[in-house]
């Protein structure tokens, strides 16, 4: 049995989720058939588990597309943590030196710089906020393949049935099928490294404030949660990674103490941990006809800035505006002409930022005294650049969804 969408959403994580809500609350929802695919179960969030390993900083600007999808209030009255001040320095420096990197919400007149966010406590808000639309939700639903026509995208499923799409998105992160089956080439750039991810419970109060120190093999991530400990999100070599889970939690705690350089005192293990790969790749297009890749699948960045979610966000908004405005106009909303709307928008915005993180990342790890003393320089310089420091932190808060 056949069946027929409007637009076929491929991934049911954060940025899936998203565009889909977008799309179900806009003016023209009432002339679209949309389904979300997903072969994982549905994400459900339990408020009695404890924090969840993965979390994501959301900033300002993402946590107003997810309010404008009704989601939000939902994350906001379970667990979120706002953080209201951000540290980065150089490991070889001191913390509280001059070059070291310093954002507090009062410098803007802001109430706080973003959120730390369980992404399953996400998924979750918004899946009930979809609950409330139309939307076809499909869990538990492999794909077998994915075939290209003229005029539609055909998803074979596992259990033999077959869906139509007019649209075809695929939010179907880094190692996309959507982007596989159509063809679309993507640059991959595999860092030396591997993400350890776990949460601790530090000697010292956190502050609200989350926290990065630059080390030679990568950085260390610091991100306060609401009941006092940090999620710590730690970049480094294959080798200490493999250390740090295999470590007991002593041993963890001591490595991590060390790493930080004590900022927050003394550190002990407290929660789950995990790793996960690092590569930075983007997709040669975005778009073809009737077909658009959003999120890690048309881009993935270093996590070191935290704004992996925050990318995939603004996609969804820009991406959602422009089939809205298509079909007001009367257009198709998977002609390319009007899919390139939101390539143009979103691929250069993205590049910049996965450039930018790539080269900090490289910049953080040089070796020599000569590039370690320009790079404090720098970051001096930054701190009292007024017009400078207030473009950068426009763009982390998310200050525009374009």
């Amino acid at each position: 049995m056949k069946q027929r969408y409007n637009i076929v959403v491929v991934g049911g994580g954060i940025t899936g989720l998203t565009v889909a809500a977008l799309l179900a609350n806009s003016a023209r929802a009432e002339s679209l058939r949309l389904t979300v695919i997903d072969a994982a179960p549905r994400p459900r969030f339990d408020p009695d588990d404890d924090v969840a390993l993965r979390v994501s900083a959301i900033a300002t600007g993402s946590a107003d597309i997810l309010d404008g999808i009704g989601a939000w209030e939902t994350v906001a009255a379970t667990r979120v943590c706002p953080y209201e001040h951000m540290r980065v320095w150089d490991g070889e420096d001191d913390p509280d030196g001059p070059s070291t990197l310093r954002f507090d919400a009062d410098e803007f007149a802001i109430p706080q710089l973003g959120f730390i966010v369980e992404n399953i406590l996400i998924q979750d808000a918004i899946l009930k906020a979809l609950d409330r639309t139309d939307v076809s939700l499909r869990f538990d639903t492999p794909i077998a393949a994915i075939d290209g026509g003229s005029d539609t995208y055909t998803v074979l499923l596992e259990d033999g049935r077959e869906i139509d799409a007019d649209l075809l998105i695929g939010a179907d992160g880094a190692r996309s099928l959507v982007r596989e089956s159509a063809g679309i080439d993507v640059a991959r750039r595999p860092y030396a490294q591997t993400a350890f991810v776990t949460h601790l419970r530090p000697e010292e109060p956190h502050g609200a404030t989350a926290r990065q120190r630059f080390l030679i093999d990568g950085p260390l991530g610091m991100l306060p949660f609401a009941d006092g400990r940090i999620s710590v999100v730690w970049s480094t070599t294959h080798e200490t990674a493999r250390q740090a889970m295999a470590a007991s939690d002593e041993e963890l705690g001591s490595m991590l103490t060390e790493a930080s350089d004590q900022v927050l005192g003394e550190l002990v293990a407290a929660g789950p941990r995990g790793t996960f790969p690092l590569c930075a790749q983007h997709a040669r297009n975005y778009v073809l006809p009737r077909l658009a890749l959003i999120g890690d699948a048309a881009h993935a960045v270093h996590p070191l800035a935290g704004q992996g979610a925050n990318l995939g966000l603004a996609d969804a908004g820009t991406l959602s505006t422009v089939i809205e405005e298509a079909i007001t106009r009367g257009e198709h909303p998977g002609d390319r002409p009007v899919l390139r709307r939101y390539e143009r928008a979103r691929k250069g915005a993205n590049a910049t930022m996965l450039h930018l993180m790539t080269g900090l990342n490289q910049l953080f790890a040089a070796r020599s005294p000569t590039i370690g003393e320009l790079r404090r320089a720098g970051m001096r310089l930054f701190n009292v650049s007024g017009p400078l420091r207030e473009r950068a932190v426009k763009v982390a808060l998310g200050a525009s969804r374009q």
